[in-house]
């Protein structure tokens, strides 16, 4: 169990963005193939693309926290002692995490009026709430995947070990 719970803690988000990737692409292709051979096009073709980009994006981001992958600008860090790079990273976390507080709040506020009228998609007619659902989940990943970081920063700090800064993008 704890094996299969430490491959969903490192693999889960990229087995997700895998399928929503997949979902975009494949049902992007067979809507262009539809409009251009067929002269047809569907609309649940287009909400299908739409919302799996946003879950996409959401989850992106919450695999974005974990890798510290997110775009910043870490001029002063390579200036810094070693302490004082990890003390600017945990502010930046918990600074994070106020912001993905209030932004879970506000987004599942969205999915509750959402869900109290019933509101349906246009073309797909399923339940909006599925598809509003996305900015929770992510919001919540995120807000796991910043704890985590926290916990694996203090235990740096403590131990004297450098701060995970994360893989480099270009080098």
């Amino acid at each position: 169990m704890a094996r299969i719970l430490q491959s969903l803690n490192r693999n889960a988000e990229r087995w997700a963005l895998l399928v929503f990737y997949t979902m975009l692409v494949v049902t992007m292709f067979v809507e262009v193939l539809r409009r251009e051979l067929l002269s047809y096009s569907s609309i649940w073709g287009e909400e299908i693309v739409r919302y799996s980009f946003i879950y996409l994006a959401w989850i992106g981001a919450a695999a974005a926290v974990r890798e510290r992958g997110h775009i910043r600008i870490d001029v002063i860090m390579h200036y810094v002692p070693p302490r004082v790079k990890a003390l600017l990273y945990l502010f930046g976390d918990f600074v994070m995490v106020a912001v993905s507080v209030v932004a879970l709040y506000y987004s599942y506020e969205t999915v509750h009026v959402s869900a109290k009228f019933g509101s349906v998609t246009d073309g797909l007619r399923i339940s909006r709430v599925w598809f509003l659902m996305a900015v929770p989940i992510g919001f919540g990943l995120v807000l796991l995947r910043l704890f985590q970081s926290i916990i694996r920063d203090l235990a740096d700090l403590r131990a004297g070990r450098p701060v995970y800064e994360g893989d480099k993008l270009f080098d």
